[in-house]
């Protein structure tokens, strides 16, 4: 973890911890030391005002990918009270992406052949006896450290850049290197880095009932996000981020524009997890109020053994 991404030997295989232990299971988390988040709790909380980050679990009412949306029941209990139901996916929702989620192309040769983080293979994943690389490695601790927010959205609104996140538009990393020096933001080993792109906004405020159904039918969903280049591996890798989330659906643009994803690396290779449809509204909304961008994270992600995702269960302290 300690080397330069251009010393590593294999950058797209960066694997920590024995087979099926817990250190492989956190992954990059491993840098959210005792000393990061202690430091981070005593320099960010300062007001004691708080932002919850999770977007409505009824969102997104319309998802893509063929997902279904989230059904919630409530049920009688006793004829003295209620109790809930929820049948979810929680990739139709704000959710981390788990080690499990991802896998890459063992080798350029055969992508039917594809590994997890680890080495973990489909046929593990699969037998529900194991729970290698599962959500409960990181549930045992949470993700927790400093935030930081990029707020392209109004940084781009300011600039006079037009654009939907339901296309291919791509957030550059230069973008994301002046966003920072004009937020004054100094990026630390440990962080977690946020990046808003007006996902949220757009889908709640700006399509109507029929644009989210014709999303959620096509075939070829567009995503804007994050450019997957070989420069912004190096930013991620080099900058030292423990986790990377944003309010876009897939983080990164989707479909593809390049060779290679960074899921491929991110999760598989390197055991990072990527936060999507995080709701940033009222963060983005506060960090100006405040003018700082920086701020306490927690998350406490669902400790199920074996698990894919998990709702975030985000909070931002200030």
């Amino acid at each position: 973890m300690d080397r330069k991404f251009d010393e590593l030997p294999n950058p797209k295989r960066v694997w920590v911890g024995e087979p099926g232990s817990h250190e492989e299971g956190l992954g990059r988390l491993v840098l959210l030391t005792d000393e990061v988040v202690r430091n981070a709790a005593a320099q960010q909380i300062r007001t004691g005002r708080r932002v919850g980050l999770n977007w409505d679990l009824t969102k997104l009412e319309y998802p893509g990918l063929g997902r279904k949306a989230c059904d919630h029941k409530i049920v009688p209990i006793l004829n003295a009270g209620f109790d809930d139901i929820y049948l979810m996916n929680p990739q139709q929702s704000s959710q981390w992406d788990g080690l499990r989620h991802w896998s890459q192309a063992n080798s350029s040769d055969d992508e039917q052949q594809r590994l997890w983080y680890g080495g973990t293979t489909k046929k593990e994943i699969q037998d529900r006896s194991s729970d290698r690389i599962g959500m409960q490695h990181w549930a045992s601790e949470g993700i927790t450290g400093r935030g930081v927010l990029i707020d392209y959205e109004s940084w781009a609104e300011k600039k006079g850049i037009e654009y939907s996140t339901f296309s291919l538009h791509t957030i550059k990393l230069q973008d994301i290197l002046d966003i920072a020096r004009e937020s004054d933001i100094t990026f630390e080993k440990g962080d977690i880095l946020l990046v808003r792109s007006g996902m949220t906004k757009e889908w709640d405020r700006k399509m109507d009932v029929e644009a989210k159904k014709a999303y959620s039918a096509t075939t070829a969903p567009q995503h804007a996000g994050v450019e997957a280049t070989s420069d912004m591996l190096k930013w991620i890798w080099d900058t030292g981020f423990a986790a990377v989330a944003g309010d876009a659906i897939s983080f990164e643009v989707y479909p593809p524009l390049g060779d290679f994803m960074l899921h491929d690396y991110l999760l598989a290779g390197w055991g990072m997890p990527i936060g999507e449809m995080f709701d940033l509204e009222q963060l983005s909304e506060i960090c100006k109020e405040l003018k700082r961008w920086t701020f306490f994270f927690t998350s406490m992600p669902f400790n199920m053994p074996g698990g894919v995702s998990s709702p975030p269960n985000a909070q931002a302290i200030f």
